[in-house]
């Protein structure tokens, strides 16, 4: 076998390789969310829980979007209970939450949720009350919710602005951990302009 030959059998089988990881989702291909754009729509249960449902200023039951919560600005954090970056993110996270909730000018106008991917009602509960969090979860069983924000991996943060005619934008979106709950907080609110 000639060198020609075999650097070309070299190539064709690097390519082989990578269109097959590609096209079983060993790569993520969608676009992720992009910081300018209206948040991919997709919809979430009605909290069972009363407290959950009165800190997003919502009422009734069936499903519901990101914008039809009632706050200027929603933060949502992806993650997977199997994640250990998420379970050593918990506690920030929820510092995060104990942040602006102790701040009369954000209260209202900042909510973080969080949404469970691959993660069952069971796992997801399990995760909020291992780590104590004090914000609403949601579960992603079948994974319909990564896939539509393109199969983003965990930790991910999406801050999303809400508009006084119900659409929205997204301002931040990033995969990994912040390190500094309060920088991280001034963060949200210069890029979300409040």
């Amino acid at each position: 076998m000639t060198k020609g030959v075999k650097k070309t059998l070299i190539c064709f089988v690097a390519l082989a390789i990578f269109l097959l990881v590609a096209n079983h989702g060993g790569l993520a291909f969608n676009e992720t969310p992009d910081v300018g754009k209206s948040l991919p729509p997709f919809e979430l249960p009605f909290p069972y829980e009363t407290e959950a449902k009165s800190y997003l200023g919502l009422s009734g039951t069936g499903q519901f979007t990101i914008p039809q919560i009632k706050a200027r600005v929603v933060i949502v954090q992806i993650f997977s209970m199997y994640c250990p970056v998420c379970q050593k993110e918990a506690s920030r996270v929820n510092e995060l939450y104990q942040a602006i909730e102790k701040r009369k000018d954000l209260k209202d106008k900042i909510k973080i949720i969080g949404i469970g991917t691959g993660n069952t009602d069971f796992e997801v509960g399990f995760y909020r009350d291992k780590y104590k969090v004090p914000f609403p979860l949601f579960s992603d069983e079948d994974e319909s919710i990564y896939e539509i924000l393109g199969e983003l991996r965990t930790p991910y943060f999406i801050g999303v602005k809400i508009n006084s005619d119900g659409s929205d934008e997204v301002f931040y979106s990033r995969l990994g951990q912040f390190r500094d709950t309060s920088g991280f907080l001034n963060r949200i609110i210069e890029l979300s302009g409040l």
